[in-house]
């Protein structure tokens, strides 16, 4: 009876009952309609084991991180720098907002607060100089999603705390997938613009320009580098490196540029509190929900399941691609990777697909999720931002999320991508 969990949950889920209910409500009542009482208290016991873990630590840290940088100013010195590189080119606010995208990844690893950071300044710029707000919102919501691929990454650190993998070698396979996303919509971006003629956001900048934006971005862009290379030297763990990125940031806002003051403290430490709360009570909603899994013997009948339909590694990696994707568009990245991990990445380590590669398929493949509709995230988001409504950013999107779709399938399919620099640092196979 306890397989039901999941059809119960996605009940609860269109019913409009929040995830973090949903995540704990399913599982609760078909134990109590099963007799099994005792588990409930290991249920919701779960909650709070699932939070107590030093490696989540990292994530309060870098919304944090977050927070400072933004507050700081740091975000419009990440854009004007980006509109140095790039604001010549034919639809060049547009080339902006991915490129601030793939910097601003660098710094928060969060797709939601580079949705409302960078659409609260783009957008408004973006239907200034004559784009739609439909389109300026679409683009906003669809880089956004490289944020927690190029590390620092929330979602990579949930799936390596939950399958035990190494948090360093995830983030390093994130790299080269998080830069392909971002060309692939630049290139997108670019056949847009030759067709419906985009306007130019400025003149082209000259060397000596664009040297000073790039040292006034420069503490800023240094941060990933401190991030990464404390991690990869040995010289601090990830959830250190978290807390050296807080120190960095406030260093940097308080003393250097001075744009952070003592009374901006307050509302940075509730907001980076706030959001750092929900995704802790959601990790540890679906590690309750993990452990009704468990009880279940649902993985082993879905490995069956899955491999009656066939036994080539290459057509069930097309397969769960589709289903990661269909999840993606109702579940949140974080507790569909705590829900699925366990059951999926032991069938494909056991058909060859090494853990690393696979990590990196379910945690893109998920973060896409965020911008797809009819549920994903940063639609809401961007729609809250703009003012523009969901349905409408939805239509706007599709172009992206093709393309997006597509970086997925080349992840998938040529394991390279992704596994190069982990092989060359020597954390991975």
């Amino acid at each position: 009876m306890l397989v039901w969990f999941l059809p119960v949950f996605l009940v609860f889920l269109m019913i409009g009952l929040p995830v973090f209910f949903g995540l704990l409500a399913a599982p609760g009542l078909l134990l109590w309609l099963n007799g099994q009482e005792r588990d409930i208290t290991l249920l919701y016991r779960n909650v709070y084991n699932g939070i107590d873990s030093f490696p989540l630590m990292a994530i309060p840290f870098f919304m944090l991180a977050g927070e400072l940088m933004n507050r700081g100013g740091i975000t419009t010195r990440l854009v004007e720098f980006a509109q140095a590189l790039m604001g010549h080119l034919r639809g060049g606010l547009a080339h902006v907002n991915v490129l601030s995208s793939m910097l601003f990844a660098g710094l928060s690893g969060s797709a939601v607060a580079d949705t409302s950071a960078l659409g609260s300044m783009l957008i408004p710029a973006m239907e200034k100089q004559g784009y739609s707000r439909k389109f300026s919102a679409a683009i906003t919501a669809a880089s956004s999603v490289i944020g927690p691929i190029i590390p620092p990454s929330g979602i990579m650190i949930i799936y390596a705390y939950v399958m035990g993998e190494s948090v360093a070698a995830l983030f390093l396979a994130g790299i080269v997938p998080g830069i392909l996303v971002g060309t692939g919509l630049m290139l997108m971006v670019k056949v847009m613009a030759d067709k419906y003629d985009f306007p130019v956001a400025s003149r082209k900048y000259t060397w000596g320009e664009r040297g000073q934006a790039s040292l006034k971005a420069f503490f800023p862009l240094m941060t990933p580098v401190i991030i990464l290379g404390g991690i990869l030297a040995g010289v601090f763990t990830p959830t250190e490196a978290a807390a050296v990125a807080v120190a960095y940031a406030f260093v940097i806002g308080f003393f250097v540029l001075r744009t952070v003051s003592m009374k901006d403290v307050p509302q940075i430490l509730s907001n980076a509190g706030i959001t750092s709360s929900v995704v802790l009570l959601l990790v540890g909603a679906a590690m309750a929900f993990k452990t009704v899994v468990s009880l279940s013997h649902a993985p082993e009948q879905l490995a069956g399941f899955i491999l009656t339909l066939s036994e080539n590694p290459l057509i069930l990696l097309f397969l769960i691609n589709l289903l990661l994707f269909v999840v993606g568009m109702f579940l949140d990245a974080g507790p569909a990777i705590i829900i699925l991990g366990p059951i999926l990445a032991p069938i494909f380590g056991d058909l060859g697909v090494d853990p690393i590669h696979f990590a990196i398929i379910m945690s893109v493949n998920l973060t896409v999720g965020l911008a797809t509709p009819p549920m994903g995230l940063v639609l809401f988001v961007a729609s809250a931002v703009s003012k523009e409504r969901v349905e409408t950013i939805a239509k706007a999107i599709l172009p992206f999320l093709a393309v997006e779709i597509a970086v997925i399938f080349l992840i998938t399919y040529v394991p390279a991508i992704s596994m190069t620099i982990p092989r060359l640092t020597g954390f991975a196979n």
